[in-house]
């Protein structure tokens, strides 16, 4: 396929990108593509079924688990449209308006889940520092507030993401880096100034750096509180309740900096290596989450467990 990237027409489609000098493999590579997206579905509608059908999980910390979880789905059906269309049918060509539109949906969920992972590192250091009025603390209606207001926090961030993008002149370039559309990535074809969105954007990355500090200082807090716990056993027990989360954490920040660090002090490194950390950043997180939440919450488990031996039954 001949893709040009010279025409001083404005440009009414944009072509996506595979793994550079693989194409031939695409549809190999599509396999296990495809069964990450399935697992991660699955993993997350599962937590969701289970969250809202047991008593026994209504509790603070499974309803921030189920935000965290549609999330990871939200994320997860964001990119797999042109993901699929890429390795399975070798089709890469996405109209402006389809691209705007993903890559505020994909910006959104990852707001959504860095936002998430800061609201369940103040529910561990609440959780773990006056435990007595935890539940008092956060009720019900307490959680649903901080869930509406951080999803409107967030789409009232994002949303200018789009317009912004659809202002700008694309003429000349018109082949994106990535298996899916990103701001970033976007804005760098336009033709026309776009300062604006240069500097919105980061300031949007700004707020993803200050939910990692607060989760920072969070867990200072919960490691003060902890070490004034007497017995050690009672520590370790305390600090095994935040593995999850700090799991959590590091799945999705990790590639998120990885990647930074890579396009700031590493800008001739190999383009592979920028797709293929991109790619874990949207598709490890939603993956991951369910596994590491099944198995480390004995709760959750048991229930897997207890619904696996009915169906064999």
């Amino acid at each position: 396929m001949s893709i040009l990237n010279t025409s001083e027409t404005e440009i009414s489609t944009f072509f996506l990108v595979g793994i550079p000098g693989m194409e031939s493999a695409n549809i190999w590579i599509s396999i296990p593509i495809c069964l990450m997206y399935i697992v991660a579905i699955l993993g997350n509608c599962t937590i969701l079924f289970f969250i809202k059908t047991e008593p026994s999980l209504h509790e603070p910390m499974y309803y921030f688990l189920s935000m965290l979880a549609f999330s990871d789905l939200g994320l997860s059906l964001s990119s797999l449209p042109t993901m699929l269309r890429i390795f399975l049918f070798s089709a890469s060509e996405v109209s402006p308006n389809a691209c705007f539109a993903q890559e505020f949906f994909i910006h959104e969920f990852s707001a959504m889940e860095s936002s998430v992972l800061l609201i369940m590192s103040f529910d561990r250091f609440i959780a773990i520092y006056n435990p007595l009025r935890y539940t008092s603390i956060l009720t019900v209606a307490r959680v649903t507030q901080i869930g509406f207001a951080f999803s409107l926090k967030n789409v009232l961030l994002i949303l200018p993401f789009p317009f912004t993008l659809k202002l700008l002149r694309y003429c000349k370039k018109n082949v994106l880096s990535h298996s899916y559309c990103l701001h970033q990535d976007v804005m760098k074809l336009a033709c026309s100034n776009n300062k604006v969105n240069v500097i919105y954007g980061l300031f949007v990355a700004l707020t993803g750096i200050l939910d990692i500090t607060f989760i920072f200082l969070s867990y200072v807090l919960i490691l003060k509180a902890v070490l004034n716990i007497a017995s050690q056993k009672e520590r370790l027990k305390v600090l095994n309740t935040c593995v999850s989360h700090i799991c959590a954490v590091l799945i999705f920040y990790v590639p998120v900096i990885s990647l930074a660090i890579i396009h700031r002090f590493a800008k001739r490194s190999s383009v592979l290596i920028r797709i293929l950390m991109a790619d874990v950043f949207l598709l490890v997180p939603p993956l991951m989450n369910p596994i590491v939440y099944c198995v480390k919450s004995q709760q959750i488990r048991n229930l897997v467990l207890e619904k696996l031996c009915l169906k064999r039954s």
